[in-house]
């Protein structure tokens, strides 16, 4: 290629920018997608979308009425994490309780609590088997800080290892390495990136050439001289800096309201965005090519980005999941950028030390690429 023919591409590609540029710009819509979509979706979902278990009700079984049992249940109404809306001397009632959905563990205190206090039953709804789990340690937990503190303050028989041992509790001390507070929105909002990542750079690119092609302005374009790279190119490259810019949004956003200052390098962080950009336009591109309406594209795409985020450890860690959908995780994208955007974020990990996720969407992006360039065919 003559240097003549670059500088007739690279004008041509001006000049397509420009005119993409100026449809954004007068279109309805996409605007405010990329505006209102990442403030809403980093200001809310992380508010929303935890997993954190809090507020765990409690139906207190109290047959000692004493002022230890009173002052267990004082205990346990006072945390942040549990909830005691029923005490009751029966079980039936507190039976009633977990059935009508107000109680998740039964706490059942005996007569003699004072000397016996290792007799202290705990039972757990299994229908959430999460929150009543968690609910189950954290009822445990109180109870047992509470003996300790009543033990300590009036010398009453040891028998707290008991109750610890009997609740898979024990003397441990536990750090939280790279996330102290164990503040849940820490893990979700470098992954909420990724999210808006595959929207604006994968949904909206395909939703756009599909339009060309319903417009019927793709045909006009296919008897001009310009090339189909230098095509492509100029429908993408608006939204690779839009993913950019969002990228520093959502870091500026997560610093600022939720206190999550990136560990590692910013710059880590936005070569991560620009691979997963190139990743997820190439099968934006590649799906409207094979599109011939929008709702064609929109289905397949929504499809698609249904497995990204569920196989992606967005919400759910990749090692709870089977062995054999493990192993189809390393066919999705969405697997290696979530965990340089947590890594980076919390760990603060190099790209060195990232070397195999990155590499990964090098590879993808190019076979994307590939696929985009293969599926694309200039004249009709």
């Amino acid at each position: 290629m003559t240097l003549r023919n670059i500088s007739y591409n690279l004008l041509t590609l001006r000049a397509l920018l420009v005119k993409e540029l100026l449809l954004m710009r007068h279109n309805p819509l996409v605007p405010r997608i990329i505006v209102m979509m990442p403030l809403m979706v980093m200001l809310v979902m992380p508010l929303v979308a935890s997993f954190d278990v809090k507020r765990v009700g409690v139906a207190v079984v109290d047959t000692d009425h004493s002022a230890l049992s009173r002052r267990i249940v004082a205990d346990m109404s006072a945390s942040e994490w549990l909830t005691v809306d029923t005490v009751t001397n029966s079980y039936t009632v507190a039976m009633k309780a977990m059935e009508n959905g107000t109680a998740d563990v039964i706490l059942s205190l005996p007569r003699g609590l004072e000397l016996q206090p290792n007799l202290i039953d705990i039972s757990a709804n299994g229908v959430n088997a999460t929150k009543g789990q968690l609910g189950a340690q954290y009822a445990a937990q109180s109870a047992t800080m509470t003996l300790q503190r009543w033990q300590s303050e009036h010398g009453s028989p040891q028998a707290v290892p008991q109750l610890l041992q009997k609740n898979n509790l024990g003397d441990i001390s536990v750090i939280n390495l790279y996330n102290p507070t164990q503040n849940y929105r820490f893990y979700m909002i470098p992954a909420l990136i990724g999210m808006l990542i595959i929207v604006i750079c994968g949904f909206l690119p395909s939703l756009n050439l599909v339009s060309e092609k319903e417009t019927g302005t793709i045909e006009a374009m296919n008897v001009t001289p310009v090339g189909k790279f230098t095509f492509v190119l100029s429908k993408l490259i608006p939204f690779w800096v839009v993913g950019i810019m969002v990228t520093i949004i959502g870091l500026a956003i997560g610093c600022l309201v939720y206190g999550l200052v990136p560990q590692g390098s910013v710059w880590a962080l936005l070569l991560g965005t620009v691979l997963f950009s190139f990743v997820m336009s190439g099968f934006g591109v590649a799906v409207a090519n094979r599109s011939s309406t929008m709702m064609q594209s929109i289905l397949v795409m929504y499809a698609f980005i249904m497995i990204f985020q569920l196989m992606g450890g967005l919400f759910t860690p990749i090692n709870s999941m089977p062995e054999w959908a493990q192993r189809l995780t390393y066919g999705v994208p969405t697997r290696f950028y979530i965990d340089i955007m947590r890594s980076v974020c919390l760990k603060g990990s190099t790209v060195a030390d990232l070397s195999v996720d990155y590499l990964s969407l090098v590879a993808m992006a190019v076979a994307m690429s590939l696929l985009a360039s293969w599926t694309y065919r200039k004249q009709s």
